[in-house]
This record gives structure tokens, sequence and C-alpha cells, in this order.
């Protein structure tokens, strides 16, 4: 998947996104990060697409009980230590499924399984809990 078609997937996806997610924090740091080095935002665009994101979905915080969660997952699994908190944090906030590309697909840890959004075909647990498309 070049790109572009990674973009649109991304948007697609995140259109059919129901209501009650959440999104770690990390994750809207890592967005802005993105936003600013990948695809050449200015930090202030950055900045109110993350505000947007933190006003549209529930956050997931890192808490101190996340923290050590996450120590035990990067020990337990050698996962890195950021990927780890997301994880803990997703666990911790009762999120089924985490959608990252950068984790083991299926790997599941507390409850929350890891799908990779951007496979060719859509992961069944993730095709479940998305909004139907407007596509014939």
């Amino acid at each position: 998947m070049n790109g572009r078609e990674q973009r649109d997937r991304a948007l697609e996806i995140i259109a059919r996104l129901p209501a009650e997610t959440t999104v770690p924090v990390q994750a809207l740091g890592e967005l802005f990060a993105i936003l600013v080095k990948k695809a050449g935002k200015s930090r202030a665009k950055a900045r109110d697409a993350v505000l947007a994101w933190r006003e549209t979905f529930a956050i997931a915080d890192t808490t101190p009980e996340v923290i050590t969660s996450a120590t035990d997952i990067a020990v337990a699994h050698r996962m890195a230590f950021w990927d780890s908190v997301m994880l803990a944090a997703s666990a911790s906030a009762g999120a089924r499924l985490l959608l990252s590309e950068d984790f083991q697909e299926g790997f599941t840890w507390g409850g929350t399984m890891i799908v990779n959004p951007m496979r060719p075909r859509l992961h069944p647990a993730l095709e479940a809990v998305l909004k139907p498309t407007d596509r014939l």
C-alpha cells in the first residue's frame, strides 16, 4: 500500500470509528510528531489536529498504574516501552482493540487485542466495531 492509499484507508477508518472510541494520550503525541515531521504541517496545525481528536474521542490517560503495567508488558513481551504504555492505557480504559501497524496483530493483553488497520483485508474484530460504509 503506497502513502496515498494508506492515508485514504486511515481516513476511511477514522470516519467509521464508533463514538465510544478511546485514544491513548501517547497516540496524540505520535499524531503531532507525524503531522509535523512526515506530513509537513506547521506545529500550529498539528496542535489543532490534536485538540480536535481530544474533543472528538475519549482519552485514555497514563496513570501510575498504567506505567507499572507498561513496564511489566515491556519486560515480559520485549515490547518497546512507549508501545507498552499505549497498550496498557488502552487496556486500562477497557478498550477491546488497539489499532496499530507497529505491534504483532492478534497479540492480546489485559483484554485488548492489537489489530493492524492497514492490512489489505480488515480484521473481523475491527470490521465488527466500525460503522457501516455508505458505499454500495
